[in-house]
């Protein structure tokens, strides 16, 4: 366990040797970075053996000091326990695929050195964040990763688009990282500490459930969470990332860094269980997430940002889980969701690639005969992602988030109906997209040469999609014949759900609702389908004519509001001349030398003068004391 470090000292050593070897050949580049990745996924792997087998008690150790501010003096130390255990395996395990497949995904690319440095600098901040022992080295980790998916995102900057898209992500979620720094500073001022283990005690014992300053603290964490993690009003960014290549997508923005924000929330469930306004507040952030995402990706036409819109619907519930207190079912949901939906942006990818870079899914059809392979991987994918048997992963963990909102009762119960809805919707548009892209004759360009894939794009696939249809096994309902053991594992690191007290017809119930809704929305998805090709009048949403439909498209207005609101404002005082921040910090400085000037001219004067106002002050305290 002394070893820890090399889980994220393995890829920061591929970045610095990709980042100084430059003049080495392009395949080593690919050979480098991948085989970085691979020795930090076993390391994981040995990491999560020992843990396992030394009885899953947590361990800590310090590399070395880092700043002196105190009795808050947070050192350079990592931690290990139940959740981050969790989540080395996925980050580790998942970015090894994703680096393998990216050899030959991105072979010819102008930059091939670059793209796997930054990838390997990726996955070390990441692990970083999700093995920090204080908040001071998460928020280093948090501040990486945000780093890293502007570059890549913005990684063929030469067109500006793919530039303005990575800057857009980069300013929305500094949105929420300015709330968890504030977060951060609040928690290491009021409590004295910034360790992730022992500020929850403190806080539990210093601040009364529902006051005013427990509120504060977990609304600012939240703040960070729903900016890194997508979720409304912070979510415009993530439809517009998928300007980066598709390996990207995958890791950054589906399995890694969007579920930052889960893992935070979860890593935090002390502050929160002390906040049940900002409890109620997540779980509303991911029911209108859920829905406002899942309308949106059955209007679109672009692959990539079907998938894209489909991650932000997923971890809307994981929110929803968070919400309720089921910790075990958001991070159970967290590590299903990685292997779906990495499987599903690496296969659209390799689509993509064969297709000339064609994104259009009106454009595709006949996929299914010309590559056998995507098609059967796929079809994994999006079984796993509309929660189908027979024991697929998101069968197993969403179902379970869906049944703990029914059990929780009262006001939860209207959540259970968003997260149905949200069941329908996730099969119309996933379907919709399989009988667009694989189904009939082919309606656009041929397939190319990269049709044919080699071992390294591939095996992955095939990796994934075997996670994907047996995932489930690891924590599936005992009404269905299968044994928490995922919740079991997980039971140490985060507070255990409530028993729900429900009976095993209950629960066959529970789970029989969801999979019967998202089997009808298989042939309600043809029918979608058959209609946009018949017509070729673009999304099947058209109850309202093609405006409607525009503006589901568009996210549902989020843009535009935005746009209106603050991009043009200050636009317009650029334009002018104006720099608000320059302004801002002017007016300060400006207040301050004035207020200095006056506190000045009281230092000037007579000696007169200066014992009149000391005898002033001193009956003035005098009746201040009487009074």
């Amino acid at each position: 366990m002394e070893l820890i470090w090399l889980v994220p000292a393995f890829p920061l050593a591929g970045f610095i040797v990709l980042a100084l070897g430059r003049s080495l050949p392009g395949k080593a580049a690919g050979a480098i970075g991948s085989a970085a990745a691979g020795l930090s996924a076993a390391s994981a792997c040995a990491v999560a053996w020992l843990f396992a087998s030394g009885g899953k008690a947590p361990y800590s150790t310090s590399l070395w000091p880092w700043l002196d501010l105190g009795a808050a003096s947070p050192a350079l130390a990592l931690s290990v326990d139940a959740l981050s255990i969790v989540m080395i395996l996925v980050v580790t395990i998942v970015g090894f695929l994703i680096h393998l497949f990216s050899i030959e995904h991105m072979e010819g690319e102008e930059g091939y050195h670059r793209f796997f440095a930054y990838m390997n600098l990726f996955v070390a901040f990441m692990l970083i964040l999700v093995l920090a022992d204080n908040f001071l080295l998460l928020y280093l980790g948090w501040e990486g990763v945000g780093l890293c998916s502007f570059l890549l995102i913005g990684f063929w900057y030469g067109d500006r688009a793919n530039g303005d898209a990575a800057r857009k992500a980069f300013i929305v979620t500094r949105v929420g990282d300015v709330a968890l720094l504030l977060g951060i500073i609040l928690i290491a001022a009021n409590l004295g500490s910034l360790s992730l283990s022992e500020s929850p005690r403190l806080a539990s014992a210093a601040w009364g459930r529902g006051s005013g300053i427990a509120v504060l603290a977990a609304a600012l964490i939240l703040g960070g969470a729903l900016g890194k993690s997508a979720q409304v009003p912070l979510h415009t960014w993530l439809p517009d990332a998928m300007a980066g290549p598709s390996p990207v997508s995958a890791l950054i923005h589906a399995a890694t860094m969007v579920t930052a924000g889960v893992y935070l929330v979860a890593r935090t469930n002390a502050f929160f269980s002390l906040a049940p306004q900002v409890m109620t507040a997540v779980a509303v952030a991911g029911a209108v997430t859920l829905l406002v995402a899942g309308a949106s990706a059955l209007a679109q036409r672009d692959l990539k940002r079907i998938l894209a819109y489909s991650t932000m619907s997923q971890i809307g519930y994981m929110f929803l889980a968070l919400g309720a207190a089921a910790w075990t079912g958001a991070i159970f949901h967290l590590a299903t969701h990685a292997l779906f939906k990495s499987l599903l942006f690496l296969a659209a990818g390799a689509i993509i690639n064969a297709l000339g870079h064609e994104r259009d899914v009106l454009a595709m059809g006949g996929v299914a005969k010309k590559m056998p392979l995507l098609f059967w991987t796929f079809l994994a994918g999006a079984f796993g992602l509309t929660a189908l048997p027979p024991v697929t992963a998101g069968l197993a963990s969403k179902d379970a988030i869906i049944a703990r909102l029914w059990y929780a009762g009262g006001d939860a119960r209207l959540l259970w109906w968003a997260a149905m809805a949200g069941v329908l919707l996730t099969s119309l548009y996933t379907f919709r997209m399989l009988f667009l892209v694989f189904a009939g004759a082919s309606r656009g360009p041929r397939a190319s040469g990269h049709s044919a894939m080699g071992a390294s794009t591939a095996l992955p696939l095939v990796v994934l999609a075997a996670l994907c249809l047996v995932g489930g096994l690891v924590d599936f309902p005992r009404v269905l014949g299968g044994e928490p053991y995922f919740g079991a594992f997980l039971g140490g690191a985060l507070p255990a759900s409530a028993d729900t007290g429900a009976t095993a017809g209950q629960e066959l119930l529970l789970s029989l609702a969801p999979l019967l809704l998202s089997l009808a929305g298989i042939p309600l998805a043809w029918l979608l389908a058959k209609r946009e090709l018949a017509t070729e009048a673009g999304p099947a949403l058209r109850a309202r004519g093609s405006r409607l439909a525009a503006f589901v498209r568009g996210g549902f207005g989020f843009d535009r509001l935005y746009d209106f609101a603050f991009a043009r404002p200050l636009s317009r005082l650029a334009g002018k001349g104006v720099d608000p921040v320059n302004l801002a910090s002017e007016g300060l400085r400006s207040m301050t030398l004035r207020a200095s000037r006056r506190l000045a001219s009281t230092q000037k004067g007579p000696p007169g003068r200066y014992l009149a106002a000391l005898a002033v002050g001193a009956v003035l305290l005098l009746a201040a004391a009487l009074i």
